[in-house]
């Protein structure tokens, strides 16, 4: 049970898609300008070392709300529903007296049967105009919308009967829910809902402790953002990361995605700003922490790849910055440990000091956090962050087989498909993954070591995964 004497903390999470941990200006990218994500990483933690463990959409977001593995969960591949009654951060939170709040993408519905086959036409299974009934929106109590969209020009939500905002026209009701279109942007309409909801929040229910999701699809493709942001950024000016090759077709494409993505990337930060500045005017900023962080990266031409699926550190790399109630420091917070998808549900907790589910397999490290009301920082932080892709998408720009691997502590990484090595890179004095140890004989001792380290991953989730075995010396 939660202790009354304590001070009620709430927790917001910010989420965008597709949002590489290279591309903000605390983390030195030279084409954009993220001047509220600075400050936020500044004046909070910076998780220098998260990943996103599986880095597509919907493993990720499962492992997000339940705090457990995707083998585990449930929520193994892309469009794979999360199974019904499955236990949440949401329900933990409202288990404590929270209210919850879940706006913008969901992708968590999945291609149910019960729908049928009908998932390109313009029945309730086509994921952009799906209204998703209470039972299947993981625990969360307020609710605007939506399971997948990709149009950040024309995004429909959905809420329950008479929650569409004034002014909004409801385009489509059925089963005591209602579908409007966003006015504007993406990120800025859902950014005033949240904005809208959090006002609510302190004149109606002051004495409630909140959580709260604001999930944004941009930055991810098609890459594109208000006229005023997009201006800022001409496909010529974009300075590639050095792991792009030298192939003219490439890189042109990468420059010209990249200039909507950072476009993108600025508009999002002027929307955590306004989130920011919202809680100051609303007395809620000394109570509440916002934890900013991406599903998953985007390749962006980087080793002549794209998009995500794929290990390489663009792809799995995420920003992970929790800023909150004033603290006095002198040195900058970046916690030393490799925050994963499956920690994020437990960590948030451990900040209300609120006891972490059982069923959740993720290591609560707010304590690293300071003010953070949770349990003591684990005495045994763990080495290596765990690594998978349970089921490929089958998608172009895609990883087209299974591949489990950790990336450690002291900067290694490894990856194999199934009885096969593949990846293994030096991030230390690589960080661009130029070098690929993973077949050279000098570096088998390492190699098995690694390997090793992925074993008690697999064994300790219950993962099934053939690994490829001993090297031959």
């Amino acid at each position: 049970m939660h202790d009354e004497t304590q001070r009620r903390m709430n927790v917001i999470w910010v989420v965008t898609d597709q949002m590489r941990a290279q591309a903000t200006g605390y983390a030195g990218d030279p084409n954009v300008s993220t001047p509220n994500l600075d400050r936020l990483a500044a004046e909070g933690a910076n998780f220098t070392r998260a990943v996103a463990g599986s880095p597509l959409c919907c493993p990720f977001r499962g492992a997000m709300v339940t705090g457990q593995y995707p083998h585990n969960n449930g929520v193994t591949g892309h469009r794979v529903p999360m199974p019904d009654g499955t236990p949440t951060v949401a329900h933990a939170f409202r288990d404590a007296g929270y209210r919850t709040c879940y706006v913008g993408k969901w992708h968590l519905d999945g291609d149910r049967a019960e729908f049928g086959d009908a998932v390109d036409g313009d029945g309730d299974q086509h994921h952009r105009i799906r209204m998703i009934p209470r039972k299947r929106r993981g625990g969360f109590e307020d609710w605007w919308a939506y399971e997948n969209n990709n149009r950040p020009f024309d995004c429909l939500l959905h809420t329950d009967q008479g929650r569409t905002p004034k002014g909004v026209d409801v385009l489509r009701s059925k089963d005591s829910m209602e579908q409007f279109r966003v006015p504007g942007y993406e990120a800025d309409g859902l950014t005033d809902i949240m904005l809208d909801w959090l006002g609510e929040q302190a004149r109606e229910r002051p004495e409630q402790p909140f959580f709260a999701v604001l999930s944004m699809q941009p930055p991810h493709n098609p890459y594109t953002a208000p006229a005023e942001a997009m201006a800022r950024h001409s496909p010529g000016d974009i300075d590639l990361r050095p792991n792009v090759p030298q192939v003219s077709r490439l890189r042109e494409r990468a420059q010209r995605d990249l200039a909507g993505y950072y476009a993108g990337i600025e508009q999002i930060d002027a929307n955590v700003g306004r989130i920011r500045s919202s809680l100051v005017d609303l007395g809620l900023a000394d109570d509440t922490y916002v934890v900013f962080f991406s599903d998953h990266g985007d390749l962006h031409g980087s080793h002549g790849q794209w998009r995500k699926t794929a290990p390489w550190e663009e792809s799995v790399r995420i920003p992970f910055v929790v800023g909150g109630p004033s603290r006095e420091h002198q040195n900058a917070n970046r916690p030393d440990v490799p925050i994963n998808h499956v920690d994020i549900a437990p960590t948030s907790l451990g900040l209300c000091g609120l006891p972490v589910p059982d069923e959740m397999e993720g290591t609560d490290y707010s304590r690293l956090i300071d003010g953070a009301g949770g349990p003591s920082a684990p005495e045994n932080v763990p080495e290596t962050a765990y690594l998978s892709l349970p089921e490929p998408t089958g998608h172009p720009s895609s990883v087209d087989r299974p591949w489990r691997g950790v990336v450690s502590r002291d900067n290694w990484k490894y990856v194999c498909f199934e009885g096969q090595p593949w990846l293994m890179f030096d991030l230390a004095e690589d960080p661009y993954e130029q070098a690929n140890h993973a077949h050279d004989p000098a570096f088998h001792t390492k190699r098995a070591a690694l390997e090793d380290a992925l074993r008690v991953w697999i064994d300790r989730t219950g993962d099934v995964f053939r690994l490829p075995g001993p090297s031959r010396q």
